[in-house]
């Protein structure tokens, strides 16, 4: 019997009716046989400043953020872009998380998807966050790109995905990134 395995969604958006907090919630319900998965908010990861971290101890939140990611086998990043790139939100959970010793994305199969209003669909922030992360060791998967343009018309009040095209993009990036996670525990 093989070992369930655990994916970590995170979400790079703050907004109560967020288009990507409802992708996450969305990609988990999508999961591939024998895998779980758990969501995680960024809201209570204070802005990074060293000087927080009293006697070497990282915030609670940001420890818990830590914690939830080394226990994960893989991650799932859902953001929005915001001026070409990644929000500032997600990028202080990023330079918190990656502080030594032994920061957790190292080695870690990560995936990313994002959800605009817009045309583009986080066309130009997926490369960064993609860069930002394989600076940092994680294991990036490259492929395939769920890129959900024009939203809002994707997901309805309650923000469920309601459009077959984009759930199907997204069962192939979560069956991706469960191949991917297993060819790296080999």
């Amino acid at each position: 019997m093989t070992t369930p395995r655990r994916l970590l969604a995170i979400s790079g958006s703050l907004r109560r009716a967020s288009l990507n907090t409802a992708a996450a919630r969305a990609a988990l319900a999508l999961l591939p046989a024998g895998w779980s998965g758990e969501l995680v908010l960024l809201h209570d990861i204070p802005p990074y400043n060293e000087d927080l971290r009293a006697g070497g101890a990282f915030p609670p939140p940001v420890q818990a953020l830590r914690d939830a990611i080394r226990a994960a086998d893989a991650l799932l990043i859902v953001s929005p872009e915001y001026n070409y790139s990644i929000p500032g939100v997600l990028k202080n959970a990023i330079d918190w998380v990656s502080r030594p010793p032994e920061q957790p994305f190292a080695g870690k199969p990560i995936a990313t998807m994002g959800a605009s209003p817009g045309a583009f669909g986080t066309v130009r922030m997926q490369p960064h966050l993609r860069f930002v992360l394989a600076s940092l060791g994680a294991q990036v998967l490259w492929r395939p790109d769920v890129l959900i343009r024009d939203a809002t018309q994707k997901f309805d009040e309650r923000g469920e995905l309601v459009d077959t095209e984009t759930r199907e993009l997204v069962v192939r990036l979560l069956a991706a990134l469960a191949e991917w996670t297993e060819r790296l525990r080999r």
